[in-house]
């Protein structure tokens, strides 16, 4: 053991400090998603959930760092990063959908104008109920990682992708305290 700590003493020096380093970062990262939640009067599901997406990807740099520090030939790597990625272009490329939701989620979260319990009105000619010709409006229940959950009128929930949100137009109707912020459809 004694002389495992002796020859390997700077990668050991070195995996502590990232080490030290990943709990630093998580925990600024971690307080300022909660801040930025709170502020913005965020539900703290969605707070958690990108705290929980900001760990993995912290974990995945630190795995990095530690397989750089443990002697990972730099030859070697470029071989290794190539295959990486292009196993993770083509899982991506077949999933991109999922993807461009959850960066949607994330997107959302940082900076969607929308809370939970507002009325909010979406300019998509495919959500057009021929019964009402200036579009229905729909109560935001709950803001997910992939998509929001709203309610019709008429009592029914659909789930709408969160890349969808951000494609196509949104009129706040009023908050979720009741204050009308515009008269849409009024003549």
């Amino acid at each position: 053991m004694e002389e495992f700590l002796l020859n390997h003493k700077d990668e050991l020096i070195s995996t502590l400090i990232v080490f030290a380093l990943l709990l630093i970062l998580k925990f600024a990262f971690t307080k300022a998603a909660k801040k930025v939640g709170k502020i913005g009067d965020f539900n703290p599901v969605r707070t958690n959930l990108i705290i929980k997406y900001i760990s993995i990807a912290l974990t995945i740099v630190a795995l990095a760092g530690f397989t750089l520090i443990w002697g990972v030939n730099y030859k070697d790597l470029g071989v290794l990063l190539s295959s990486v990625f292009a196993v993770i272009g083509v899982a991506l490329f077949a999933q991109w959908s999922i993807l461009s939701n959850l960066t949607a989620g994330v997107i959302i979260f940082f900076s969607f104008p929308f809370k939970i319990g507002n009325t909010i009105k979406i300019l998509d000619k495919e959500l057009l109920d021929p019964e009402q010709p200036q579009g229905e409006t729909f109560t935001i229940e709950d803001i997910k990682a992939f998509h929001l959950h709203l309610r019709k009128t008429n009592g029914e929930i659909l789930t709408y992708p969160n890349n969808m949100v951000l494609q196509k137009g949104v009129v706040l109707i009023s908050t979720y305290d009741g204050q009308v912020i515009s008269n849409v459809g009024e003549a």
